[in-house]
C-alpha cells in the first residue's frame, strides 16, 4: 500500500502545514524596490498555487459526491451556481480594499492602511449576513427556478445551498484576507491557509459523506469546516503581522472608507457576477446540443483553466505591485511592472495557444477515451487555443487597472462583450452547431484583450507621468 494513500499521511500533511504557517515568520515582498521581475514573480507563484488549490476544493467534493450518482453531482451543480453569486458579491468589499491597501501602503499611510482594513472586514460581514439569510429563507424558490423534478435532487440541493451559503461568513473573510495579505506581499500566508483547508477537506469529505453516511450534507460540511479552519489559521496569522493590529471589526463602521472600498469595488462585482449569468445561460445552450457536447465543454474548461489560472495569478501580483507603487508616486515603476508582467503572461498565452492548436488530439484524449468525442474536443481546444493569448493578457490588464483603482474600464469592456457572447453565440450555432458557441466565446476574449490593453496604454501614457 502506498504510504500517501494513508489517512495518517493526510493528518501528517495537515499538522505540518499548520505548524508552518504559526511558527514561519511572516516576510512581505518588498514590491517598492529591486529587481521587477523578481518581485512580480515570488508574489505570483504562491498565488497561483493558491488558485489551483481552490481549484481543487471543488475537484474533491465532485470526486467523492460522484460515488453517491449522478443525482447527487446534480444537486451539488445546481446550488453552487448560488456559490458563485456570491463570490461576485464578495469582490467588492475584496477588491476595493486590495487596491487601497496597497496603495496606502505604498503612501506609508499606515492609519489609512488599518482604516481600509477594517472597512473591508465590516462591509463583507454586513453581506455576508444578509446573503446568508436570504439563501436560508428563500432556498426552496431559489432551487425551483431551474426546474428539477426529482423531489430527493431537489431536498439534496436546498440542504447543500443553505449550509455552504448560510455559513458564507467564512468564505467571505478568507477572500478579504487573500486580498489584504497580497496586497501587502504576503502570498505565502495565503497559499499555506488555502492549503491547510484542502487537506482537511480531503479527509473530512469521506468520512462525513461516508463513514457518518451524511452524503450531500457531508460534502457541505466538510467545505464549511475546512474553511472555518482556514481562517483560523488567518487569524493566527494576523495576531504575527502589524497590518491587522489595532483593528477592531465591533467599532463603529467609517463610512467614508467602507463607501471608498464599495465605489472601486463595484464594478468588478458587477461583472462577475454578470459573467456567472452569462456562463450559466451558454451552458443551457451548449446542452441543446447533447450530452457529448456538454462533457466536451466540462473537461475543455478543465484543460483551458490552466491557461487562464497562470494567468490571474501574475494579474494579483501586478495589482499588488501596481497599487503599492501607484501609492508611492513610483509611476515608472508602475510602468515598468505592467511591462514586465505584460511579457510573462504573453509569453504564456503563446505557449498555451500553441500547444492548444497543435496537440488538441493528445491533450483532450488524456481526459476522455471514447473515439466518438475526440473530434469535438479537438475543435474545442484549437477554436478556443486562438484566444488563449488575448484572454491572458486581458487578465493581466485587469489586474493593472485594478491596482490604480480604476476598475470601471475592465468593467466595462468585460460586460459589453462577454454579454455579446449570447447573440453571437445563437448566431454562430445556427450555421456552425456547437462550433458556433465556442467561436463566439473566442471572438469576445480576443477583442476583450486587445481593445483592454490599448485602453491602458493610453490611460498610463495621459495620467501615469512622473
Amino acid at each position: 500500500m502506498d504510504v500517501r494513500s494513508h489517512p495518517f499521511f493526510c493528518f501528517k500533511i495537515l499538522k505540518n502545514l499548520i505548524k508552518y504557517s504559526l511558527y514561519e515568520k511572516n516576510q512581505s515582498i518588498n514590491l517598492l524596490h529591486g529587481p521587477i521581475f523578481k518581485s512580480l514573480s515570488l508574489l505570483a507563484i504562491p498565488i497561483m498555487a493558491t488558485y489551483f488549490i481552490q481549484m481543487a476544493y471543488n475537484l474533491v467534493d465532485m470526486l467523492w459526491i460522484g460515488f453517491l450518482g449522478s443525482g447527487a453531482v446534480a444537486s451539488i451543480g445546481v446550488s453552487g451556481n448560488f456559490m458563485y453569486l456570491a463570490n461576485g458579491l464578495v469582490n467588492m468589499p475584496k477588491i476595493g480594499s486590495q487596491a487601497l491597501v496597497g496603495q496606502s501602503l505604498g503612501a506609508n499611510n499606515q492609519e489609512q492602511t488599518k482604516n481600509y482594513i477594517q472597512a473591508a472586514f465590516q462591509s463583507s460581514l454586513f453581506f455576508a449576513l444578509i446573503y446568508g439569510i436570504i439563501i436560508i429563507v428563500f432556498q426552496k424558490y431559489l432551487i425551483q427556478l431551474f426546474n428539477l423534478s426529482d423531489p430527493a435532487i431537489i431536498q439534496d440541493a436546498q440542504n447543500y445551498l443553505w449550509i455552504t451559503c448560510g455559513f458564507i461568513v467564512f468564505s467571505f473573510v478568507n477572500q478579504i484576507f487573500t486580498g489584504i495579505l497580497t496586497a501587502a506581499g504576503h502570498s505565502k500566508s495565503t497559499f499555506i491557509a488555502t492549503t491547510t483547508g484542502l487537506v482537511l477537506n480531503l479527509i473530512l469529505d469521506p468520512v462525513l459523506i461516508f463513514v457518518f453516511n451524511l452524503r450531500v450534507i457531508g460534502a457541505a460540511l466538510a467545505t464549511i469546516l475546512a474553511q472555518i479552519i482556514v481562517t483560523l489559521v488567518f487569524l493566527y496569522n494576523a495576531k504575527n503581522l502589524d497590518l491587522f493590529r489595532n483593528i477592531r471589526i465591533l467599532s463603529k463602521p467609517e463610512l467614508n472608507h467602507i463607501s471608498e472600498i464599495l465605489k472601486i469595488g463595484f464594478p468588478s462585482s458587477v461583472q462577475s457576477m454578470l459573467f456567472t449569468c452569462i456562463s450559466m445561460y451558454i451552458a443551457r445552450l451548449i446542452s441543446s446540443f447533447g450530452a457529448i457536447s456538454v462533457a466536451v465543454q466540462k473537461v475543455g474548461s478543465q484543460i483551458e483553466s490552466i491557461s487562464w489560472m497562470a494567468a490571474d495569478g501574475f494579474s494579483a501580483s501586478i495589482n499588488a505591485f501596481t497599487s503599492q507603487n501607484y501609492g508611492a508616486k513610483n509611476y515608472d515603476r508602475v510602468k515598468q511592472g505592467y511591462k514586465t508582467g505584460m511579457l510573462v503572461v504573453g509569453l504564456w498565452g503563446l505557449l498555451t495557444t500553441a500547444v492548444l492548436i497543435f496537440l488538441p488530439g493528445p491533450i483532450f484524449s488524456c481526459f476522455i477515451h471514447e473515439t466518438n468525442i475526440l473530434p469535438y474536443g479537438i475543435d474545442y481546444l484549437i477554436i478556443l487555443g486562438y484566444s488563449q493569448l488575448f484572454m491572458c493578457i486581458e487578465i493581466a490588464t485587469q489586474g493593472a487597472f485594478n491596482g490604480l483603482g480604476k476598475t470601471l474600464p475592465p468593467s466595462i469592456v468585460s460586460i459589453i462583450f462577454t454579454s455579446a457572447r449570447i447573440p453571437m453565440a445563437i448566431l454562430l450555432s445556427h450555421y456552425l452547431g456547437v462550433n458556433g458557441v465556442w467561436w463566439a466565446i473566442s471572438i469576445s476574449s480576443i477583442i476583450k484583450g486587445t481593445i483592454l490593453v490599448i485602453w491602458f496604454i493610453l490611460y498610463s501614457k495621459r495620467r501615469l507621468i512622473s
